[in-house]
């Protein structure tokens, strides 16, 4: 007669290890002891980067107007030298104010601070001039009169709009 039931020591068998919870018990919290241990590094590295990127940011925001400063500096000079020239006489005064102007214009376009200053008849700019109010004009409605007060942009972005007077439709 044969015998169907299987025999122990067939590959069927779970094997003395697998039948012993505590020996189970044992490898998963050895698998629980990695992961924590793998999380928490994670987690540490995670944090160091984010310091790290806090302080670039920090030190970013410190030192951005490192290079604009450098720029006003002869500007400075230029108005200082000015102020220690008292006696001096008006058309030597207004060639330095013109000079300093030009200067400062210079550092300023260094920096990608432009100005914008609409040249009359130049259309209506909602997203770089401000209009301050609509006058009757010869010229097509919604451009630009005059120009109040120039504007600047940096990097494109409007730092302060140009104030100016629209021409109103007419009637």
């Amino acid at each position: 007669m044969t015998n169907d039931n299987p025999t122990p020591d067939t590959a069927a068998d779970p094997t003395a290890e697998e039948l012993n919870p505590e020996i189970k018990i044992a490898e998963l919290e050895g698998r629980l002891a990695e992961m924590s241990d793998a999380y928490l590094r994670a987690k540490a590295e995670v944090e160091n980067t984010r310091r790290r990127a806090d302080d670039e940011v920090a030190k970013a925001r410190k030192f951005a107007v490192e290079s604009f400063a450098e720029a006003m500096l002869p500007v400075m000079d230029s108005l200082e030298g000015a102020i220690a020239t008292p006696g001096a006489a008006v058309e030597v005064v207004l060639e330095g104010v013109h000079a300093t102007r030009r200067q400062l214009s210079s550092a300023l376009e260094r920096n990608k601070v432009v100005e914008v200053n609409p040249a009359p008849g130049a259309k209506f700019d909602p997203h770089q001039h401000q209009a301050i109010s609509m006058v009757p004009a010869e010229q097509e409605a919604n451009t630009v009169v005059t120009v109040l007060q120039k504007g600047f942009l940096i990097n494109d972005r409007v730092l302060r709009p140009a104030l100016v007077t629209v021409a109103a439709p007419r009637q």
